[in-house]
């Protein structure tokens, strides 16, 4: 995996060799970035990555200058390859969590300007997070929140409900609040 644009453009990553979840393309974290790029300037924005996994969205977007990521992830072979990465690579930007992310957002009052949430696709609570995100007032004014899910999951019921954008097998539904 490599970062794809800002200031480590062109640097490689992989998870570890025992990491058995689904990264986020570099076709669709392209496409999510060209996205977000038209909308915000990322450079001094806050984000939250939820679910990190890989890593490969919070280094995006510390690449690109956010002025804060913060990534959280339960996973502690995962949790501590992403800590090894993040400083082999210089981010002092990225902060990790090593939590579960729903007990941390019931407990956490950090708010982003955006948070991506990428949970495993066969996640029970998939459907649940843009109503937990958004009825606690995660996302600060002008915020978006980015959630990856495969197909069949619908959020068009939302009022902040934007769009759906699909890469391959990887859908991105946005969100977006006053």
């Amino acid at each position: 995996m490599r970062i794809i644009s800002g200031t480590h453009r062109g640097r490689s990553f992989n998870p570890p060799k025992s990491f058995r979840s689904r990264p986020t393309t570099d076709m669709a974290r392209e496409g999510l970035f060209n996205i977000l790029s038209n909308t915000y300037n990322i450079s001094g924005l806050k984000v939250i990555d939820l679910f990190a996994g890989s890593g490969g969205i919070s280094y995006e977007f510390a690449s690109r200058g956010a002025e804060e990521v913060l990534s959280v992830e339960k996973n502690f072979q995962v949790f501590k390859h992403l800590l090894k990465v993040s400083k082999e690579l210089g981010f002092q930007t990225i902060h990790f969590v090593k939590k579960d992310v729903f007990a941390w957002l019931a407990n956490s009052d950090e708010r982003a300007d955006i948070i991506f949430a990428d949970p495993p696709f066969d996640h029970p609570k998939i459907a649940d997070l843009p109503s937990i995100i958004l009825n606690n007032n995660k996302l600060l004014p002008g915020g978006c929140l980015v959630v990856e899910h495969p197909d069949g999951i619908k959020f068009d019921t939302f009022k902040e409900y934007k769009n759906t954008k699909t890469y391959g097998s990887v859908n991105f539904s946005f969100f977006f609040v006053d």
